[in-house]
């Protein structure tokens, strides 16, 4: 778990919101299900294979597979630098994923991404400490963490998390 207090507050925040907000038929499936930000993000610590949508120049959307890293309440994820997902969220930033483990758990979150080390500009200011946990994660020879991969951060808008049986999912 990398999240301070405030981040489990301010993902608590969002996912009250994002619910409040949302349909009728929605409510009916999560309220009774919605997993509290505390309890999500110990069951998302490590890497959770995130289905990553983005959009292609034409309006279509792509599906695709990625490393997703919950981090200070937020999904941190990379791809090579020549993937096409990477032109899709360089010219179009918006984004979906979702994480689902069977009917256990699901976690949708639709938002903008940042780039966390853009090739030839400044990084974020807290990409010391997340390249730091990728290493960790990875190990420092993985990548040409440079060159190679670019990372991102989803700015979430809107979340929601559903679990029928979170105690389940701690144990």
């Amino acid at each position: 778990m990398h999240e301070t207090p405030e981040d489990v507050d301010a993902l608590q925040a969002l996912l009250d919101a994002s619910l409040s907000r949302s349909t009728a038929h929605l409510r009916s499936i999560v309220t009774e299900r919605s997993v509290p930000a505390a309890q999500l993000v110990r069951v998302l610590d490590g890497m959770c294979v995130l289905a990553l949508s983005t959009v292609t120049a034409s309006g279509e959307p792509r599906i695709s597979a990625v490393d997703g890293h919950l981090l200070r309440g937020r999904w941190v994820f990379g791809t090579a630098r020549t993937a096409a997902k990477a032109r899709h969220l360089a010219a179009r930033p918006a984004a979906s994923v979702a994480h689902l483990r069977g009917e256990d758990l699901g976690v949708f979150v639709h938002g903008t991404v940042e780039e966390l080390n853009p090739l030839g500009g400044p990084p974020a200011d807290d990409w010391p400490e997340v390249l730091a946990y990728l290493r960790g994660f990875y190990g420092d020879d993985a990548f040409d963490w440079d060159a190679e991969v670019v990372y991102y951060r989803l700015r979430p808008r809107w979340m929601t998390a559903y679990a029928p049986d979170v105690a389940a999912l701690l144990a």
